[in-house]
């Protein structure tokens, strides 16, 4: 039944039905998931919407990890990167490709593309530099992504339906915290693949419907250094980013191409705050109080107690046990430091000359 399934895909294919070859695929996945429909579901969704060409990355990175020999996965993924302009990425998943086809050309020329869209991206990198951006905390929806958005006769309007799981996004100069409240699902049944400027996070576990968060990111990563963790209640992915620059939102949209303020280059710089006052310097206010407090003169019992807090402060962790073992047990008549002498007996009390200790 799936190979009836497969042949009435490829033939739709053939004749350029990719909506329903990509439907009657999706139908053979369902019954026999291979590699060979995975692979061959990013070919039709390649040639749909932006939308389905990250669905493509998603497909052929599963036929990928199902079977990492197939070049015809390598090359619909490559296809589908460049697609996106995902050249980086294109262009590794090409290489790997080629290693495997080596007398397939159509590897060679799709590398020599990237390598001219990578060389003119280059060539357009914005020169600016701005102010420090605040952190944001965000919860996205996904958006329209393409630059170049489909005509209505391209795509088909769906109605709307709430995402299974809720994702989030805060971000730190140096990388970008999204977050997937999914709760008990085993790390088995997710799957999280990083591009040059994509994320893919698919949830398959058996008996439910597929959820998939694929955004084309509003920046830049470095997928090499991003990574991710199945938690007891939510999926936690770090992406770091390719540039230190402040992400408006999660996810790429053709409003928000506008220059964006870039980190200082050391994020340990100290904020300063617009004031009508002359700025003082808090950190050597600071330093000026703890040294008087330090400094400070006292008498009599409140001198003791400072002694004994500096003691108990600078002191290692036997000491402090000591401390607290032996004040206790004595009704706070003796205070020791020396746990080896304290720590294997009890401390008995000892009252002051001329005075005689009571229990109440």
């Amino acid at each position: 039944m799936a190979s009836d399934l497969e042949t009435k895909a490829n033939e739709a294919f053939i004749d350029d039905h990719f909506d329903l070859a990509v439907d009657l695929y999706s139908q053979a996945i369902a019954m026999s998931p291979n590699a060979e429909l995975f692979a061959d579901r990013a070919q039709a969704n390649i040639k749909i919407s932006l939308t389905h060409k990250l669905k493509a990355v998603a497909d052929a990175n599963r036929a990928i990890e199902l079977d990492p020999s197939m070049a015809k996965a390598y090359l619909h993924k490559g296809m589908a990167c460049i697609k996106l302009e995902e050249y980086q990425t294109a262009k590794a998943a090409l290489g790997i490709g080629a290693s495997l086809a080596p007398g397939d050309s159509r590897f060679t020329d799709l590398i020599k593309e990237c390598d001219m869209c990578i060389a003119e991206e280059a060539d357009e990198l914005p020169k600016q530099t701005f102010e420090k951006a605040p952190t944001n905390i965000t919860t996205q929806d996904p958006p329209s992504l393409d630059k170049t958005a489909p005509s209505e006769d391209q795509v088909t309007t769906l109605p709307s339906t709430k995402p299974k799981y809720r994702h989030e996004f805060y971000q730190k100069p140096e990388e970008v915290v999204v977050t997937v409240f999914a709760k008990g699902i085993p790390a088995k049944s997710v799957a999280v693949d990083f591009g040059e400027q994509i994320l893919s996070v698919t949830i398959d576990v058996p008996g439910e419907d597929l959820y998939t968060l694929q955004p084309r990111l509003f920046g830049k990563i470095i997928p090499a250094k991003c990574k991710y963790e199945v938690l007891s209640t939510k999926i936690e992915i770090r992406l770091a980013k390719a540039e230190a620059i402040n992400w408006t939102s999660l996810e790429f949209s053709k409003d928000n191409l506008v220059p964006q303020r870039i980190y200082p280059s050391s994020v340990n710089q100290k904020l300063a705050y617009p004031s009508s006052k002359p700025t003082k310097d808090w950190d050597k206010l600071e330093a000026q109080v703890k040294k008087e407090e330090k400094e400070e003169k006292l008498d009599g019992d409140a001198a003791l107690n400072k002694f004994f807090r500096d003691i108990y402060h600078d002191a290692d962790e036997d000491t402090r046990k000591a401390m607290r073992k032996s004040f206790t047990e004595s009704n706070g008549t003796v205070l020791s430091t020396n746990w080896k002498e304290v720590g294997a007996k009890k401390v008995e009390g000892s009252p002051p000359d001329g005075m005689e200790m009571k229990k109440w």
